[in-house]
């Protein structure tokens, strides 16, 4: 199954400053998990490894990794970094999200 999945330069930028002051990371980790106020939330974690079967998004050497359970959750998805008014935050345009809270990390489909 090949998963299309997006990184936008903003987003890669920002990995690779926090990156770059992590000592033991190397990469962000996004997943999917159940939870939060519409039913599913999303994770950002660092990590230094990759699973066998985690997709492997590369953009201007910035390395973001999704494990195999949240893919079709997150199929057509991109990933991108804001800076508003209100604050900074990865944000992830998903089409799959029928609704999603105020907060932007969580959502239903």
């Amino acid at each position: 199954m090949t998963v299309q999945v997006s990184l936008s330069a903003s987003a890669a930028k920002q990995i690779n400053t926090i990156i770059a002051a992590q000592s033991d990371a190397s990469l962000l980790r996004i997943g999917v998990v159940g939870g939060g106020c519409s039913g599913f939330s999303y994770t950002f974690d660092l990590d230094k490894e990759i699973a066998a079967d985690d997709l492997v998004i590369e953009r201007d050497g910035a390395k973001v990794v999704i494990d195999e359970a949240s893919l079709p959750f997150l199929e057509g998805s991109e990933i991108d970094y804001v800076d508003e008014l209100i604050g900074a935050a990865f944000r992830i345009t998903n089409p799959n999200a029928t609704a999603a809270c105020g907060c932007g990390t969580s959502f239903s489909v």
